[in-house]
């Protein structure tokens, strides 16, 4: 049986087509070339005048693991309580507070209904993988995937403390990533959360560690040699020391040459561009830190845009997590150690355009987004829920694309912030095909999802479509037709049928002895025993749903 989609105007910047129109086939939930003469088509769709892209990738967002249970336990109060059968249960805006800590269903339909088939878990603490991996399992849908996180975690600190050899290291990564069943590596405030359990306030890149003496520089060029070693696609996912401090901007310009030129990725960049300049000490380094990046083709980066209204903070920064919690709205947080891996702290915030580092902090990312010249190499992301929940994304694109739509919302903030950016001096508009790059086949390449992202043949059918609007956040928001492995899913912004999305990973080859130091290492620390630890293949198969796909080289 052939789907046909014809007529519709293809956005695929892996096939180089920039508003081509041309048709699609689908079989057996791959796009295919086109059919012999005598194979039938079994439905066809006239998309005469839509925009045809690759279903949307999140590279970046909070959708499993204990910090989102956490929100969603401690927030009740923000927790969707509409009667979905009557017709209106689904009018909201993009910053509805329920959107900040979604449950697993929820979290699947509002992805679909923008037409994003995949999502990416950024912060799985290995002792709660199988807590993340349930939770993703749960979400319909979607495909998912998570990042590792290490960096913290008291055996790799010991390894490197005591000079063990780039391939012991190699080893113990590439075993996590088969222990986690994760994609990718992740680290969080390199030694900083470690280090706040020995009393240590602030952590910068070439400061030690007060027990390990050892710096998070080192860290960060062990860990990104592993994953560029293992042949691992996905750069080592790297949340910067000093998050959200004044003047961090100089420990991320450093931090891009603490991988010696190894690939490398700085996650919600938007939060570690601060400036010290002006009366109140906090301005906008968006134009040194996007100047970096243009010049440093190793490093990429995903920005974290800050929008306006109520969110929850979830972070695996305890560090900077217990310095917020004054700030809490609602008056309330956790922060909290987690046996010898790290620690996370969740904080409920609301961000307002009255207020000036608020307003500032949200001009600053769209500097970020609007200066980078290559949109091969930043992502479009809300560090949902930190910055903004992912529902705001359409809102967020059309701001990107609309200069006079961008124009107005800043005339509306805070005046002394207006005073510190120059937002307006910023002419760019995003194109579709800069928007089908950032959102689609960039965040494919990044992760190493070779059958996804785009619309060639031997892709996964994943396939939205939308009617064209000079409106781009109505446009984004509500597409036409969402195909999820050839299958339609969604139809006129709604769901129509239930699926279960492939959990995406990488388990590169190791040697297997370096199970014997964390056997002992296991059995003298920790509560779990490592057979345990482990997640098998068929956990994460469960009951039929989704499977797994390995993207080993």
């Amino acid at each position: 049986m052939i789907t046909h989609l014809k007529n519709g105007r293809i956005y695929c910047p892996v096939m180089g087509a920039d508003g081509v129109v041309q048709d699609i086939y689908i079989r057996n939930g791959k796009i295919i070339a086109k059919p012999a003469s005598h194979e039938k088509i079994s439905q066809t769709f006239d998309l005469a005048g839509k925009i045809v892209m690759a279903g949307a990738i999140d590279m970046h967002s909070h959708i499993g693991g204990g910090k989102v249970n956490i929100a969603r336990m401690m927030l009740p109060e923000f927790q969707e309580t509409k009667n979905y059968s009557e017709p209106e249960a689904h009018i909201c805006t993009p910053n509805c507070s329920h959107h900040a800590t979604p449950n697993t269903s929820d979290t699947g339909f509002r992805y679909i209904e923008m037409g994003y088939t995949a999502a990416f878990e950024p912060a799985i603490l290995p002792i709660n993988a199988r807590q993340a991996h349930l939770e993703m399992a749960d979400t319909p849908m979607i495909d998912k995937g998570g990042y590792a996180m290490l960096g913290n975690d008291d055996y790799f600190l010991r390894l490197l403390s005591s000079n063990a050899d780039q391939k012991a290291i190699n080893d113990y990564v590439a075993w996590t990533l088969h222990a986690t069943q994760a994609i990718g590596i992740k680290v969080v405030n390199p030694g900083g959360i470690s280090a706040f359990k020995f009393n240590q306030r602030r952590l910068d890149l070439d400061e030690n560690h007060s027990h390990y003496q050892i710096s998070p520089r080192q860290i960060l060029k062990s860990l990104s040699r592993a994953v560029h070693d293992l042949g691992i696609a996905k750069p080592l996912h790297v949340h910067c020391n000093n998050l959200g401090a004044a003047g961090n901007f100089e420990t991320t310009l450093n931090t891009m040459g603490a991988s010696d030129g190894v690939p490398m990725h700085l996650t919600h960049i938007q939060f570690h561009s601060y400036g010290t300049e002006g009366d109140k000490k906090f301005s906008s380094a968006a134009a040194q830190i996007s100047e970096a990046l243009n010049r440093n083709k190793h490093i990429t980066a995903d920005v974290g845009q800050i929008l306006f209204g109520q969110t929850v903070t979830a972070s695996g920064d305890s560090m900077m997590q217990h310095l917020n919690a004054k700030l809490a709205n609602p008056k309330k947080s956790v922060i909290m150690d987690i046996e010898c891996d790290a620690g996370c702290g969740v904080v409920p915030f609301k961000y307002r355009d009255q207020n000036y580092v608020n307003a500032l902090q949200w001009a600053i990312g769209l500097e970020i987004f609007l200066s980078v010249e290559d949109p091969w190499r930043i992502f479009l992301t809300t560090d949902h829920p930190n910055g903004a929940p992912f529902t705001s994304y359409p809102h967020l694109i059309r701001l990107l694309m609309d200069k006079s739509f961008r124009n107005d919302a800043f005339a509306k903030l805070n005046l002394d912030a207006q005073a510190m950016s120059n937002l307006t001096s910023l002419n760019r508009e995003y194109s579709l095909y800069e928007i089908a790059i950032m959102t689609r086949a960039g965040a494919a390449k990044l992760i190493g999802l070779n059958d996804r992202g785009h619309l060639g043949a031997g892709a996964a059918a994943d396939i939205t479509i939308y009617t064209d609007q000079s409106d781009r956040e109505a446009m984004f928001a509500k597409p036409d037709y969402v195909f999820k492995d050839g299958e339609l899913v969604v139809k006129d912004g709604k769901v129509v049928k239930v699926v279960w999305g492939k959990t995406h990973t990488a388990k590169p080859a190791f040697d297997i002895g370096v199970e014997q130091g964390l056997k002992q290492y296991f059995d003298k620390y920790h509560t779990i025993q490592l057979d345990n630890f482990k997640i098998s293949n068929d956990e994460i198969a469960e009951d039929g749903r989704g499977g797994i796909i390995n993207h080993t080289n």
